[in-house]
């Protein structure tokens, strides 16, 4: 995977990752891939065919087997136009169990090479890819908040009015992100940390264009 060219973005559930991510895919004319939509597709396909989200080796074999079409406006799983779907509740709910499998996380990252590779490069969000899916990326960030600006921000994305509950929400995924064993949410090597919690889009992205200079 040497001499692609990567930008890793990684970073908790609020911290403005899929915002920036694409805005600095804009700036810089690279392809965005969306990691999180990817994991969230299997638990869309999982639940779907009616699959026990206990059964690793069923869930494993759903991700192997899942046709996929994602790009920045759609996520067609098998067919199925799930655009909508897989950011719903029950998905999200889900995605935490599925993404804590190896298996599946062995078949979503060989996903995620293969087409960073088939386009050259790309801006790339999600939680392990600086620390796993691509440790030789030109620049590693990982993008933070205040925990009350992350709440904030998911409340406005789901449009739910109990930000508390949105906070609470934060702070189980975060727990599960962190203590998996597979991939853990982690501040890469070679990282650069920035706070999002009092900057604007522009001046994040600018901030990690002047980094590439």
């Amino acid at each position: 995977m040497s001499g692609l060219e990567v930008i890793a973005i990684d970073g908790p559930a609020g911290s403005g990752k899929t915002t920036i991510a694409r805005a600095l895919a804009d700036r810089l004319e690279l392809a965005y891939l969306d990691t999180g939509a990817m994991y969230r597709a299997v638990a869309f396909a999982a639940l779907r065919a009616g699959t026990d989200l206990g059964d690793e080796v069923a869930v494993a074999r759903t991700a192997r087997d899942m046709g996929l079409h994602l790009d920045r406006t759609s996520c067609v799983v098998d067919g199925v136009d799930a655009t909508l779907a897989i950011r719903g509740p029950e998905v999200t709910s889900a995605v935490s169990v599925v993404a804590a499998m190896v298996d599946v996380r062995v078949e979503l990252v060989e996903r995620q090479r293969n087409w960073v590779g088939e386009r050259g490069g790309g801006v790339v969000e999600g939680r392990d890819i600086g620390s796993v899916v691509f440790p030789e990326a030109r620049l590693k960030v990982y993008l933070t908040a205040s925990p009350e600006v992350r709440a904030r921000r998911r409340a406005g994305e789901t449009g739910d009015v109990d930000v508390a509950a949105v906070a609470a929400d934060i702070r189980r995924r975060d727990a599960a992100d962190s203590g998996r064993e597979a991939s853990p949410l982690v501040e890469a090597d070679g990282s650069v940390t920035l706070d999002t919690s009092e900057l604007t889009v522009d001046e994040v992205v600018e901030a990690i264009v002047a980094l590439l200079r």
